[in-house]
């Protein structure tokens, strides 16, 4: 017949062989007595996990969410004013804060970021008559919140030359009101140039963290 076990001493030898495995979740207590001065200690273990993340929003956009709107910068010139120099506002409509303005912010906490804006090449009316992306500049100011103002890529044909935006501990925090004009620095064909990502009037800008 085979030797027979208490339920209770199986239980107890259970519990103190699980107390000595690994992975096991254990508090800590530490108990005194006497009749002097007593010192009790206890330690808690504390961890925190920080993903790297790199966020980028040029217009209508949500913080930390990904959001699908493109806006359209749209200048319509006045017939009296083509190629004279006098530079033109977008419209009313344009830009997620209007008038041609956008909100622009980069975050990113793992150093350095470079920043760029890239498209297919000069604008142009469906057909062979061109403006370049020289003719539109960007104005930076001010946006709440942000101590830091974020510095726009100046657009050329296909690519800019990147701008560096610099961490501090590791982290970029930018962000500012983008204003968009056209120069209208030259006589150019009549037509609509560019659009809505045709006529190569899309640019895209892109953030990159190491």
């Amino acid at each position: 017949m085979p030797p027979h076990f208490p339920v209770k001493s199986f239980a107890l030898s259970f519990a103190l062989l699980a107390a000595g495995l690994p992975g096991i979740a254990n508090a800590e207590s530490n108990f005194q007595t006497g009749t002097g001065t007593l010192t009790a200690t206890a330690r808690v273990d504390f961890r925190i996990t920080i993903p790297k993340i790199l966020f980028l929003q040029v217009g209508t956009g949500t913080m930390f969410a990904n959001n699908t709107a493109v806006n359209l910068i749209d200048f319509v010139v006045p017939a009296a004013n083509i190629g004279d120099g006098t530079s033109v506002a977008a419209t009313a409509a344009s830009g997620d804060l209007g008038n041609g303005v956008v909100t622009a912010i980069v975050r990113g906490n793992n150093g350095n970021i470079n920043l760029v804006a890239t498209n297919a090449g000069a604008l142009n009316n469906g057909s062979t008559d061109t403006i370049p992306w020289s003719q539109i500049t960007t104005t930076p100011s001010a946006l709440a919140g942000y101590a830091t103002q974020l510095t726009p890529p100046t657009l050329a044909n296909t690519t800019s030359a990147p701008v560096t935006l610099t961490a501090v501990n590791k982290v970029v925090d930018q962000g500012a009101r983008w204003t968009y004009s056209y120069a209208n620095s030259a006589i150019v064909p009549p037509g609509t140039y560019g659009g809505v990502n045709v006529n190569n009037g899309r640019v895209t800008y892109t953030a990159t963290l190491p």
